[in-house]
């Protein structure tokens, strides 16, 4: 089943993009979330006009975050939280927290387009800015004991 994408789903792909699912994940998830809808003649028209429409709008958003990959360049973030002698942390290092760090280097990146492994260990590890649909943006996270 086609169906044209109405927000950005990670893994899925971005809005506006045609992507083939399970017609069960699109019939019953999808539309009626109102994150998809049908990929048929009409609608298909309606965003491609939708899209020729906003061309402009979209290459000043990739010029901005291209900008604030620029900006943010080889940011080292350092995140400190409490650990047990073997090393392991008490918890999780999350994406709010990723977040919140960046906010207090004076960078605004939404916790929802911050991907992380799964950090229960003390050491560095890599975090993907998806600041755009083209400009993607690696951070070393290092995680240090309090």
């Amino acid at each position: 089943m086609d169906v044209i994408l109405t927000q950005d789903i990670q893994g899925l792909g971005y809005k506006n993009d045609t992507v083939s699912v399970k017609p069960g994940y699109g019939r019953n998830y999808l539309i009626p979330q109102g994150f998809a809808i049908i990929a048929n003649t009409g609608n298909q028209k309606k965003i491609a006009e939708n899209i020729k429409q906003a061309a402009h709008k979209a290459e000043k958003l990739q010029k901005d975050a291209e900008e604030i990959a620029n900006k943010i360049g080889g940011l080292t973030l350092e995140i400190g939280t409490k650990a047990g002698d073997s090393g392991k942390i008490f918890g999780a290092i999350t994406t709010l927290q990723v977040s919140s760090a960046l906010q207090n280097k004076g960078f605004e990146v939404d916790r929802k387009k911050i991907s992380l492994p799964s950090i229960k260990q003390l050491g560095e590890y890599t975090a993907t800015l998806d600041l755009h649909r083209q400009v993607q943006h690696d951070i070393v996270v290092k995680v240090i004991a309090e």
